[in-house]
């Protein structure tokens, strides 16, 4: 991995596209280099978790609506629609507002955290939609979901959108063009043009993930795909894009981030080095936030060693920064204590979360989050108890730059009514590549079935999953079989729209 120093320039410098960011992105996004063994193994396993968490949520509202959308741009070469049967075919930027809708909507795929947040599994939808519509083989959707998977991790290594109320799509709609680039075998001056238009459309706020969290946090991550393949589309065509869209005096670092004295380092791979960075993501097993993940392992721990959980005076989870303040009471949201929430504001609220995975001992994506469960009293009770705290060492932890080093969860304290203190920690969820069981192969395919149970036919998994472990052979044309479909009349059909 090299190093790229990005900072902005003032208009007169006329900064070469050589010393660009977007410049050196498509560079390595039109790198041939072959993909290595593991990487590859790895995108069969996020095939899979993105199919398994796509079909639990299709019928839910948010993937109903993308899709009833979609259905509206039907194409007869275009791309398939989770749930539907692969003959049903849409235009791809629709299929991957639908799909990766669909995927994002029970926020249990794949997770990256580092200066920033990420979602790398979403580069999927967008990119396996142009692959379907292009006729392009499994290698070729393999070469650029590992394109995706390194850009927008390497972005998240390095610049940070949080602290500036900036949503983390903005690293993936550059990734997802970047990641279609690569698959389509397009010319770097070309993939150039795509990502600084991505880049230029997808910054938008955190308002999203804040407050009364609405059914737009499954949407997000979507449109950046739709605006990703449209940006490709455009660059096709021969349009530019404003540039440079980093280092511009006027573009997003000097007004959305750091400013025009900020410098960042960016990591991306030397030509001819393969791109290993998917490897450095990690699935969850809960559906929860991530930073919840290893608190629920960590409470299915400790309740063994309560007898009566009415006896809890109080619980203080000494964490991160960023668990403190964006899923715990740091972040003076209300709504993460109330009942009556919505599914999106209860999974991004460890109060609620730790207590029920302390009372239920198991965490299920429906059950867990159900309005009858969360406002049952004796859950109210014990929720309204727990209170988190910033702790400057599992902070630097979280930030660790070494992988072996890195923590996500923190440490807890139960006080109970006779003054007596129960107290352990856990650095990292259990299905953490570095936890106590990571997640393996028969770990996303156990993952698929139990997300999936009751929706689609014993036929339809067997086929699915057998196929989709064949992706390296699958040939071109034949990509519309990883499409996973319900058994006719179970897809739900929401409200009408315009189209």
């Amino acid at each position: 991995m090299k190093l790229h120093e990005v900072r902005v320039h003032p208009s007169k410098a006329a900064l070469p596209r050589e010393q660009q960011l977007a410049w050196k992105i498509a560079a390595v996004a039109a790198d041939k280099v072959a993909v290595e063994r593991d990487v590859t193994a790895m995108i069969v396993n996020r095939l899979i978790d993105n199919a398994a968490v796509a079909i639990a949520s299709v019928n839910r509202s948010s993937a109903v609506a993308a899709r009833g959308a979609a259905l509206g741009h039907a194409r007869r070469d275009g791309a398939t629609l989770f749930g539907a049967p692969a003959r049903v075919r849409v235009s791809p930027e629709w299929a991957a507002w639908a799909n990766g809708t669909a995927v994002r909507e029970l926020d249990m795929h794949d997770t990256f955290l580092a200066a920033d947040y990420s979602h790398p599994g979403d580069n999927i939808p967008p990119i396996l939609a142009v692959a379907q519509t292009a006729e392009r083989s499994g290698r070729d959707l393999i070469r650029g979901i590992a394109t995706g998977y390194e850009i927008q991790i390497d972005l998240v290594r390095s610049i940070c959108l949080h602290k500036h109320k900036i949503d983390h799509i903005a690293h993936l709609c550059p990734a997802q063009a970047a990641g279609i680039g690569t698959l389509l075998r397009l010319p770097a001056e070309t993939i150039y043009q795509a990502v600084q238009q991505a880049v230029h459309v997808s910054f938008t706020t955190r308002q999203s993930r804040k407050g009364e969290i609405s059914s737009w946090k499954a949407f997000a991550p979507a449109h950046a795909g739709k605006l990703a393949i449209e940006a490709v589309d455009r660059a096709m065509r021969g349009e530019g894009a404003p540039s440079p869209t980093y280092e511009g005096e006027d573009s997003v670092i000097a007004w959305m981030l750091d400013g025009p004295d900020a410098a960042y380092q960016v990591p991306l791979p030397e030509a001819g080095e393969a791109k290993r960075a998917i490897l450095a993501s990690y699935t969850k097993e809960h559906s929860a936030e991530y930073q919840s993940q290893a608190l629920i392992d960590l409470a299915f721990r400790m309740r063994e060693k309560i007898a009566d959980l009415e006896q809890v005076a109080k619980i203080v989870i000494h964490t991160s920064h960023h668990t403190h303040y964006v899923i715990g009471t740091g972040a003076n949201d209300p709504q993460k204590m109330d009942p009556k929430a919505s599914r999106e504001t209860l999974d991004h609220s460890i109060m609620y979360i730790f207590a029920v995975a302390l009372q239920d001992g198991r965490w299920h994506h429906v059950d867990s989050y159900a309005p009858r469960r969360a406002a049952r009293a004796d859950t109210v009770r014990l929720w309204h108890k727990i209170e988190t705290r910033e702790d400057p060492e599992w902070t630097r932890r979280y930030h660790e730059t070494d992988p072996d080093k890195l923590a996500f969860g923190g440490r807890v304290e139960i006080v109970m009514a006779d003054g007596s203190t129960l107290t352990d920690e856990l650095a990292l969820a259990n299905a953490h590549p570095n936890g106590a069981r990571p997640f393996g192969r028969d770990d996303y395919i156990r993952k698929f079935l139990t997300m999936t149970d009751g929706l689609i036919s014993a036929r339809e998994s067997n086929r699915f999953l057998e196929t989709v472990q064949d992706l390296a052979r699958l040939p071109a044309g034949e990509l519309v079989s990883l499409n996973v479909a319900l058994p006719a009349a179970h897809l739900a059909v929401g409200k009408p729209g315009i189209f």
